[in-house]
C-alpha cells in the first residue's frame, strides 16, 4: 500500500529510470526516510531532491523499486489501475494485424505496460496471470477484475482465471510458487486458433502460462517459406512451426523436442488439423539427433531453430554464444542449397548484436553463405519498452542458404 516514504538515489544514480525504465537497484539507494511494509508504494527523489515518481519497495529483491508511474502527485489507486488496464487492452486492439489474432493474445506485460511484474496472457476465453514482483500482488485481484470488465464491454467474454506464478524469479521477490484459480475453478484445456492453426493449451501444465504467443508472427511468416517444401522444426515444443508448415502446404514436416508431453502435445495437436498424414512428430534430443541425420544423408529445404533459452543471466552468456554456435552449424548441416534456415534466441541476455555475430561465425564454420530475407522479433503483444532491456529478448532470423561453391 501507499506511504509516504521519501528514497533518495545517490549522486549519478538511477541512470535507467532517467533514459525511462522502471527498476531502481540497491546500491542505487542512498536514503530511505520513513517507515514501510516491503511491497509498499513509495515516493523516489533524486539525489538532490527531485521527484522521479512512485513505485513499490522490496528490500528482500536486488532490484529495490519498481517504478509505476513518473507523476509524484499521482494516485496509486482503483482510477490508476483502470487507466492503465484500458490502455493496454486499447493498444492490443490497435496493434494486432486481425481483429482473430485477440483469440489469444499478450494482454498485459509487465515493464512495458507500467505494471511491474505482472503477466497476463488471453487464450479464448480464459486469462492466465502471472504475477512476479512482492508489490504486484496487492494489485493482481483488481487488475483482473478491471481487466475482465473492460474486455467483457467489448464483447469478449471471459469465463475464468487462472494464477501461474510458478516462476523461480518469485524466490528474489522472497514470494512462494502459486498455481491455482482466481474466482470459481473451470475447465482449464483451452482450444485457441492462432493463424489458422487450432491448438489445445492446457494453462495448468503447459510452458510459462501454457503457451508461447510471442512467436505468432514469426510462425505466419514462415508460411510462405514452408508452402511446398520438406521442413525441420526443431524444439518444436506444442508443434507450433510445424503446424504452421503444415497448415500453408508443407510436403513433409517433422517435428523434434526432448519432452515426450510436448510430442504428445503436437501429435494430438497434428491430428487437429487434420496434418496427421504430412506433419510428424518424435522425442529426440535435437543437439544429438541432428548430427545423425547429416550422418544418414538426409536434406531439409527448410530448418527451424527455435531452442529454449540458452543462457537466463550475463554470467553464462559465453557458454549460451557456444550453444547458439553449435545448434546453427548442425542445423546449417542439413539444408538444401538454395533452402531456407530460421533461427532464433529467446534470451535478451544475448544481443542482437552477440547473436548477429555468433550465427556470421557458425556460417563461416559451415562453409555457408547467408542471405537475410528478415530479421524480426517478438508480436507486438509484447511491447519493447526502450531502455527496459529485459522487455526486448526475441531475436528471429529468416536466410535463404548459399551453397559456397
Amino acid at each position: 500500500m501507499e506511504n509516504h516514504t521519501i528514497v533518495t538515489l545517490k549522486k549519478g544514480e538511477g541512470r535507467t529510470i532517467k533514459a525511462g525504465g522502471l527498476w531502481i537497484y540497491d546500491n542505487e539507494i542512498d536514503t530511505i526516510v520513513g517507515t514501510f511494509q516491503n511491497g509498499a508504494v513509495v515516493t523516489v527523489h533524486d539525489f538532490d531532491g527531485y521527484p522521479m515518481g512512485k513505485g513499490f519497495i522490496n528490500q528482500n529483491s536486488k532490484i529495490r523499486i519498481r517504478l509505476l508511474t513518473r507523476h509524484v502527485d499521482q494516485e496509486v489507486d482503483e482510477a490508476f489501475l483502470r487507466m492503465r488496464v484500458q490502455n493496454a487492452w486499447d493498444y492490443r486492439k490497435t496493434v494486432m494485424i486481425k481483429e482473430e489474432d485477440l483469440n489469444a493474445c499478450r494482454i498485459i506485460f509487465g515493464e512495458a505496460d507500467f505494471l511491474p511484474g505482472l503477466v497476463v496472457d488471453k487464450y479464448a476465453d480464459v486469462l492466465v496471470v502471472q504475477c512476479l514482483a512482492l508489490g504486484m500482488e496487492q494489485f493482481k485481484v483488481a487488475i483482473v477484475s478491471i481487466l475482465r470488465e473492460v474486455m467483457e464491454a467489448d464483447g469478449f467474454f471471459i469465463r475464468g482465471v487462472y494464477e501461474r506464478s510458478d516462476a523461480n524469479e518469485r524466490r528474489k521477490e522472497g514470494l512462494a510458487k502459486v498455481k491455482d484459480f482466481i474466482g470459481e475453478p473451470f475447465d482449464t484445456n483451452v482450444e485457441i486458433v492462432e493463424n489458422g492453426v487450432h491448438y489445445m493449451v492446457d494453462v495448468v501444465n503447459g510452458q510459462k502460462t501454457g503457451f508461447f504467443l510471442d512467436q505468432k508472427y514469426n510462425r505466419l511468416a514462415m508460411q510462405r517459406i514452408c508452402r511446398g517444401r520438406k521442413v525441420l522444426d526443431c524444439f518444436t515444443h506444442m508443434g507450433t512451426f510445424a503446424l504452421n508448415a503444415g497448415i500453408a502446404g508443407a510436403t513433409d514436416v517433422t517435428g523434434l523436442d526432448i519432452s515426450e508431453y510436448a510430442v504428445e502435445q503436437a501429435t494430438e495437436n497434428a491430428r487437429r488439423n487434420g496434418l496427421q498424414d504430412t506433419v510428424h512428430f518424435r522425442c529426440a534430443n535435437v543437439l544429438d539427433e541432428l548430427p545423425k541425420l547429416a550422418e544418414a544423408g538426409e536434406k531439409f529445404d527448410v530448418v527451424i531453430l527455435d531452442p529454449p533459452a540458452f543462457t537466463k543471466s550475463r554470467e553464462a552468456t559465453k557458454n549460451a554464444i557456444k550453444g547458439y554456435r553449435e545448434i546453427n552449424m548442425k542445423g546449417l548441416k542439413l539444408v538444401k542449397d538454395g533452402g531456407y534456415l530460421a533461427t532464433c534466441s529467446c534470451s535478451h541476455f544475448m544481443t542482437q548484436e552477440l547473436f548477429t555475430k555468433t550465427i556470421r561465425e557458425a556460417a563461416r564454420s559451415s562453409h555457408k553463405r547467408l542471405r537475410q530475407i528478415e530479421f524480426r522479433t517478438q508480436a507486438a503483444d509484447h511491447p519493447i519498452l526502450w531502455a527496459a532491456d529485459e522487455s526486448y529478448y526475441l531475436k528471429f532470423f529468416i536466410f535463404q542458404v548459399v551453397d559456397e561453391k
